[in-house]
């Protein structure tokens, strides 16, 4: 099975909301000690939070640099492309006004 950051992201909260629950429903500590505990929870599940979301701008702005990169190079491509085939049209027109010419002198002659 795969297993992607979001997935692991939504796992952790999960899993620290039943934990929490069942902390909640079978503390044999003071309410005072478990809200304590609960706060507690909650703080290091909010860190976990943070830390995938920073792990996952990261990637993502990664993601993107290479992404920008790899269209900049395939843009380069086509440009590239394009200009060579402009080139072999303008010699293609440039042939034909050429024999044009040439009729038209032969026209023009007779």
């Amino acid at each position: 099975m795969i297993v992607n950051k979001g997935t692991l992201v939504l796992g952790v909260i999960v899993g620290s909301a039943v934990g929490a629950a069942l902390g909640v429903l079978f503390a044999p500590d003071k309410g005072s000690n478990t809200r304590e505990y609960i706060k507690d929870e909650s703080l290091n599940v909010v860190d976990v939070i943070k830390k995938d979301a920073s792990v996952l701008k990261e990637d993502l702005t990664e993601s993107v640099k290479v992404g920008k990169a790899k269209f900049n190079q395939e843009i380069g491509v086509v440009a590239n492309k394009a200009s060579h085939k402009a080139d072999i049209i303008i010699d293609f027109i440039e042939k034909g006004l050429s024999a044009l010419k040439e009729k038209n002198k032969k026209f023009q002659n007779s």
